[in-house]
């Protein structure tokens, strides 16, 4: 069934405030983030910086196609050339928990990742303080692992990355 309004890249692009658009579908992405989610989200670009052969980007539009545009927390990516949105699939996504994203993140984005074909999803939950990552093979994400103090390296990955996720949540455990 579609929805009464199906909306473009060119709606998108007019709209006030944070959103993502999925197969048409406009979802808000208020209220802003928490503290908490913005400090794991710097923790990992932290982390990320060693990638010298990528892009490692937060809270930018990736352009899927004219009816879905999506912003990852934090994507490593690959040989992009538009300066305005990603027109690529970036090689890892990193999406950090929140009440209002959860569903989205764990069904709908990576069910679309999935078919994209981002290599390496990382979905990160704060009040947990885990992260599970998911890698590509033939064609599906299969689960690595739940991830707390481990490091854990994207070997197949251009990007040569590593993140050390008890870093990222040291400031969290008591």
């Amino acid at each position: 069934m579609l929805p009464i309004e199906y909306y473009s890249y060119d709606d998108y692009s007019k709209w006030k405030g944070d959103w993502e658009l999925i197969k048409g579908i406009p979802l808000a992405l208020s209220p802003s983030p928490t503290i908490t989610h913005q400090i794991i989200v710097s923790k990992i670009v932290f982390e990320l910086k060693e990638s010298k052969n990528c892009l490692i980007l937060g809270g930018t539009d990736w352009k899927i196609s004219n009816d879905t545009v999506v912003r990852p927390d934090v994507v490593l990516t690959y040989n992009e050339t538009n300066d305005t949105y990603m027109t690529k699939a970036p090689e890892i996504i990193f999406e950090v928990i929140s009440k209002s994203t959860a569903k989205r993140d764990e069904k709908t984005k990576f069910k679309l990742y999935e078919e994209e074909g981002v290599q390496d999803y990382i979905i990160v939950y704060p009040n947990d303080l885990k992260a599970k990552v998911y890698k590509l093979e033939n064609g599906h994400y299969l689960k690595v692992g739940d991830f707390l103090t481990e490091s854990y390296t994207f070997e197949k990955s251009t990007c040569k990355a590593s993140v050390d996720f008890g870093a990222v949540f040291e400031r969290f455990r008591k």
